[in-house]
């Protein structure tokens, strides 16, 4: 009779509805029945995901259920809400039957999404076991797990972590439970772990939860992901929900949530207890072999067991074999063969089991092996100086998955002795990452200090690292030192005498020779003398020779000395015949070079130079080209002038003065060319740092952000504030603030409060900054429907509408009777339903109605569905 009433309401549910939700018509059918033969199984489940295409993702969904003892329902297939508006029953693939009447289940569905945005993905299944003692009423409340999918193509494809870790074990009062699922990330990206509630119709946590009693603590640890219950206060049936929340470069990309069932119970028995595991660090192509030893208490045997992503590899997988199990112990061995393939910045998780085999009850102790895989980094590093620059050479890491190589560069040797876990170059050794460089076989690199030019006084050290894509480090090469050749002879002069774009000159001048720099040469001697342009000596060209030992300085005319900088190198050659050869290396030296950047009222003079003195102090000199006078001077390498006029021309030469210090030769001096700026404000403001909240009551966005005046930006004068209404896609201007100190406002949107802003800072003149940080809110989803109300005409929640809302483009509301008649339906967002039925245009009877809602709100990631199911009671009043 059950059976044939259960088939009965089932058809007239098909018939009325055509997508209605698999969890509520199970739910519908238990009220009406109210019988627990269709009780569930559901012990413990997640929903993981593989990217298989730019928009296509692979579902797995996992599910632990109970197997008995006595009869229990089976779910050949489940039902997958995808979070776009779409859903499948997704059959099972796989049934793994596991000790203690559990069975693994997995369902897998292929799913290609719409476009970029947050999605998420739910699956419920009508009820949980009966006498779940956290959860009210739980053989009526639904079972449901969900994962947050992020898909950004900015991120990169992206994978779920896996659990490798089934969540199986049992619990006894008052000792310490930890589970760890075995989260094992494909990609490698960083983990977080939190505790949660658990959730039911949607994905929304069930109402009246409360987490299971403990004597002392229930914590999950965010890094290492142990739920640790010290201990249970109570036996019983308890469900515990964790979050593990997947990272990368700092943003979270996703997340995923694992709901399991923990049953504690009263025993003598003691758990068994695994000897503590440290942290290990592995070289990649070494071999590991750890010994895992756990004793029991009560003398019971243990079976050790353990998982994790080291034994998920197709190939050199660890290994992990018991070797000894007596009365009271238990040995094993975990054996890994590494690679470099398996180098990564995350460390790998094995989590280590023993259970014990006692007649009463098994219990479990749990363990953390920490393993990192390190790869080994470039060796052999040598420097070879020039004469302003130093060129780098080594040998390739032996691991060529590397991405590429980074160059640091400190001033002076530090001693340091790298552990087998210190990858990379400690921020407390003083060294300055210099360079970047992509590729495994790239071997050299020339340090020109970006093209400044090294310091010819200065010892230079440098060290070198391989990096991968995921931010893993290798190790340090070998610290190499050097100074630059400081060349001879020394060149003392390489002053502008005349500035023009084809008529300028430059004069030269360089110490002679003594007795001693010319020991084992016999002459006759040529100083070739070479140009470049620039000031680092880039490909020489010659362009004179003198003979003699008596003529030390020279006179470079027609040349560009207005626009282009200059470098020289003075070559002394042995020119005897037949024994001809350089004497040293040649010396390089550059011209002083003045640029000028215009600016609001002021002009920035910036000089650059690439010689071997050291330069003590600069002059500066203004007016026209042919009078120019002192108005201050400096030791740096930049120097503003105020206070002028916007329009006028002004003009400038540097004067440098210097010593080579270490022969105390002084005073060196030499003369930038003859520079000329317009005072005009072409730089744009800084951008400002924006913040955004929405205040739902208002229905306002409120944007606020810094005054750029009072730190980067004196002239600002306002801002622009830009809007998009979805995460991707072209900013609109939708209105603008002045002054500067006003630094706040309120966008009231049309049709949603989701949306994305920017701001940008404007100056006095009219120049943008570039766009802040783009801020996307996507806050006050609000729409909620009552669960009762009364149309007996009294002017008292006499409709059925919902609570205020905001902005809800519309609906697709259905309102069925207890036997899937289908009463009302409605696309406005205000439904005013006044219980009459759309057929007869009569009133309802009293009673119990559900419905189902598809909400469209506009969201960032466009007009979203989001799914409403419940219960709705009509009374009239006179109701007995």
């Amino acid at each position: 009779m059950i059976l044939e009433r259960f088939l009965l309401v089932w058809q007239a549910m098909q018939k009325a509805i055509t997508h209605i939700r698999v969890i509520f018509l199970a739910a519908i059918v238990l009220l009406l029945l109210n019988s627990e033969a269709l009780a569930t199984h559901n012990r413990a489940g997640e929903i993981t995901y593989q990217q298989i295409g730019e928009l296509s993702y692979r579902i797995i969904v996992i599910t632990y259920t109970a197997t008995g003892p006595g009869p229990v329902a089976d779910r050949p297939e489940l039902r997958v809400i995808f979070g776009d508006g779409t859903m499948a029953d997704v059959p099972r693939i796989e049934e793994v039957f596991l000790p203690d009447y559990y069975k693994r289940n997995k369902y897998v569905w292929e799913h290609t999404y719409p476009g970029p945005g947050a999605y998420q993905i739910v699956v419920e299944d009508p009820n949980r076991n009966e006498g779940v003692r956290n959860i009210p009423n739980s053989v009526n409340t639904v079972f449901s797990i969900k994962t947050i999918m992020i898909i950004n193509p900015q991120i990169g494809y992206n994978n779920t972590p896996v659990l490798l870790n089934p969540p199986i074990d049992k619990a006894a009062l008052g000792y310490t439970f930890i589970h760890n699922p075995a989260a094992f990330d494909p990609d490698g990206d960083s983990l977080s772990y939190k505790l949660a509630i658990c959730t039911s119709e949607a994905g929304r946590e069930i109402e009246g939860y409360t987490f299971p009693p403990f004597t002392d603590s229930l914590v999950v640890d965010e890094i290492s992901g142990d739920l640790i219950w010290a201990a249970p206060a109570d036996t019983g049936k308890y469900n515990v929900a964790m979050t593990i929340e997947e990272w990368r470069n700092g943003v979270m990309i996703g997340k995923i949530q694992r709901d399991m069932q923990i049953e504690v119970y009263t025993t003598d028995n003691q758990p068994p207890v695994i000897e503590p595991l440290e942290k290990v660090c592995i070289i990649a192509g070494e071999f590991y072999k750890q010994e895992i030893t756990a004793y029991d208490p009560n003398a019971d045997s243990i079976n050790l067991s353990a998982s994790g992503g080291p034994f998920s590899f197709a190939t050199d997988s660890a290994t992990f074999r018991q070797v000894l199990s007596v009365p009271g112990t238990a040995k094993a061995y975990f054996e890994w063969q590494t690679s470099c393939e398996m180098v990564r910045k995350q460390p790998y998780l094995v989590i280590i089991k023993a259970k014990d085999l006692n007649s009463d009850i098994s219990l479990v102790d749990s363990k953390n092996l920490e393993l990192y895989i390190n790869a080994p980094g470039p060796t052999a590093l040598e420097l070879s100086p020039g004469s302003s620059s130093m060129e780098l050479n080594w040998q390739v890491c032996s691991c060529d998955n590397i991405k590429g190589y980074r160059i640091y560069r400190r001033t002076g040797s530090v001693a340091f002795d790298p552990g087998p876990c210190d990858t990379g170059i400690p921020d407390d050794l003083g060294y300055e990452l210099i360079s970047e460089i992509e590729g495994h076989a790239v071997n050299t690199f020339l340090d020109t200090n970006n093209n400044l030019g090294l310091d010819q006084t200065t010892n230079y050290c440098y060290r070198v690292i391989g990096y991968y894509s995921d931010g893993a480090e290798t190790f340090t090469s070998n610290e190499a030192c050097a100074e630059l050749v400081k060349g001879f002879p020394f060149i003392t002069k390489v002053s502008i005498d005349k500035t023009h774009n084809t008529k300028g000159e430059i004069s030269l001048a360089w110490l002679a020779p003594t007795t001693q720099d010319l020991v084992n040469t016999n002459g006759p001697y040529t100083f070739f003398i070479y140009r470049s342009e620039g000031q680092h000596g880039q490909d020489p060209i010659l362009i004179d020779s003198l003979s003699g030992l008596d003529k030390t300085n020279y006179l470079d005319k027609g040349i560009n000395t207005l626009e282009k900088s200059w470098s020289y190198q003075v070559q002394l050659m042995n020119t005897e015949p037949g024994n001809r050869f350089p004497i040293e290396t040649a010396q390089l030296a550059s011209s002083l070079f003045l640029n000028i950047d215009p600016h609001h009222e002021a002009l920035r003079l910036n000089f650059s130079k690439n010689v071997p003195w050291q330069n003590l102090e600069y002059i500066l000199y203004k007016g026209s080209e042919s009078q120019l006078d002192s108005i201050g001077r400096t030791e740096h390498l930049t120097y503003l002038d105020q206070g002028l006029e916007d329009g006028e021309r002004y003009c400038y030469q540097v004067k440098s003065i210097g010593e080579y210090s270490d022969t105390g030769y002084r005073p060196i001096i030499n003369f930038s060319q003859i520079a000329c700026g317009v005072p005009i404000d072409t730089i744009p403001p800084c951008p400002p740092i924006l913040n955004v909240r929405s205040n739902c009551d208002s229905l306002a966005n409120i944007l606020k952000w810094n005054n750029v005046a009072d730190s980067c930006a004196f002239d600002a004068a306002g801002y622009r504030i830009y809007f998009r209404i979805e995460i991707e896609g072209d900013m609109a201007l939708i209105d603008s603030v002045a002054p500067a100190s006003k630094v706040e406002y309120w966008h009231y949107p049309e049709n949603s409060m989701a949306g994305c802003y920017a701001v940008t800072a404007v100056d006095s003149v009219g120049n943008e900054s570039i766009f802040s940080n783009i801020v996307c809110v996507d806050d006050c989803i609000n729409y909620e429907l009552p669960n009762v109300f009364t149309p007996n005409g009294d002017g008292i929640n006499d409709l059925f509408r919902p609570y205020p809302h905001n902005l809800v483009e519309k609906i697709d509301l259905k309102i069925y009777g207890r036997w899937g008649n289908l009463v009302y339906q409605t696309s406005d967002p205000d439904i005013n339903w006044d219980a009459v039925h759309m057929d007869s245009g009569k009133k309802v009877p009293p009673g119990v109605y559900y419905y189902i809602c598809d909400v469209y709100e506009r969201r960032l990631t466009g007009l979203e569905p989001r799914y409403l199911i419940g219960f709705v009671h009509v009374l009239y009043g006179d109701e007995k």
